[in-house]
């Protein structure tokens, strides 16, 4: 059984920084595609950053430059750190990941979510 536990999020001030992660059972996450959405209320999921499962990293345009996706094979852990993080990435942040389990079935496995709320 897949299980991915998302975890990091929290109240932070306009400028701050967050670190998410994403500890991932059942699921090698360095060989499958992996990300990271976030979710406003109100809004549709978006996908903010992903790691395809040949190691290219893509980001959504508002996110480029302050965040940054990284996983540690060792921990089978996937890491999203936020940097200069603004009022508008409130969200509720859910990880992904999208290949076979260590049983060879394939799916799509959400964590989840943390909830980050940037605010003043």
């Amino acid at each position: 059984q897949v299980q991915l536990v998302n975890s990091g999020g929290g109240l932070v001030q306009p400028g701050g920084s967050l670190r998410l992660s994403c500890a991932a059972s059942g699921i090698t996450l360095s060989i499958n595609a992996v990300s990271w959405y976030r979710q406003a209320p109100g809004k549709e999921r978006e996908l903010v950053a992903r790691i395809s499962g040949g190691g290219n990293i893509d980001y959504t345009d508002s996110v480029k430059g302050r965040f940054t996706i990284s996983r540690v094979s060792a921990r089978n852990t996937l890491y999203l750190q936020m940097n200069s993080l603004k009022p508008e990435d409130t969200a509720a942040y859910y990880c992904k990941v999208e290949g076979r389990d260590i049983h060879g079935s394939y799916g799509d496995y959400w964590g989840q979510g943390t909830q980050v709320t940037v605010s003043s």
